[in-house]
């Protein structure tokens, strides 16, 4: 894993955020703070409690707007985008993963996976098949029947992902996706994230605190204070 703004390649951004100011009240959770995502790359934003990652996260993925700044995805400033069209990312070429999976609870795993494809126009026998092979990439085969609530935390989570994969994404946003989780799960998760998103050429950006996951990312920037601050490099 490296750090910085640069993998080492040539090719501009997926997606650029500059300068982004936004306060939640009174509270300033990003100042100034500044990051690019590479398509097909791992990046971890690490940081304390407090330091605005997952504000970044969410102005990246576009649900929320910053109060200055831009953040520019293949060509377009995504704060300048009506509220449809960035639903309509959301929904084909963004996905986005929470701490709790957020599954809706009275559909089974089978079609909760299979919701963002009907949703894009998708009949519903050829996103049920198609979720079904999601499922089993993450390991969920044999779970597809169940609801949310029968699910281990590990086998919701990952069927989570599998939402988030299964339109092919650009981008994937995952949020703290372990912190509910035991090391085992955990583990578990990202190495299925991890092969994945690299299979298929997907960029993550993966909010953590933790170490052991953010050593799955290709590369890291920390946040603090709602800035990106340099990475201490240990010889």
């Amino acid at each position: 894993m490296t750090n910085g703004d640069t993998n080492g390649t040539t090719a501009g951004p997926l997606l650029a955020a500059r300068c982004l100011v936004k306060s939640h009240g009174r509270t300033e959770a990003l100042r100034g703070a500044s990051v690019d995502l590479r398509a097909g790359e791992i990046l971890a934003v690490t940081g304390a409690s407090g330091s605005g990652k997952s504000t970044l996260l969410h102005c990246l993925a576009g649900i929320v707007r910053p109060d200055a700044g831009s953040v520019t995805y293949a060509g377009r400033r995504l704060e300048e985008l009506p509220e449809k069209r960035l639903s309509e990312l959301r929904r084909t070429e963004f996905g986005v993963v929470f701490q709790f999976g957020q599954l809706i609870p009275e559909l089974t795993a089978l079609d909760n996976v299979a919701l963002p494809l009907m949703l894009a126009g998708t009949v519903r026998t050829e996103a049920r098949a198609r979720a079904g092979r999601w499922l089993e990439r993450f390991g969920v085969r044999g779970q597809e029947e169940l609801r949310p609530g029968e699910m281990s935390g590990g086998q919701a989570q990952r069927a989570a992902l599998a939402r988030a994969l299964v339109t092919g994404p650009k981008a994937v946003f995952a949020d703290e996706p372990t912190g509910a989780l035991d090391s085992l799960a955990s583990e578990q998760v990202m190495t299925a994230l991890a092969h994945s998103a690299r299979e298929s050429g997907t960029a993550v950006l993966l909010v953590t605190h933790d170490a052991q996951v953010a050593a799955y990312a290709d590369r890291e920037v920390r946040l603090r204070d709602g800035a990106v601050a340099p990475l201490e490099v240990t010889a």
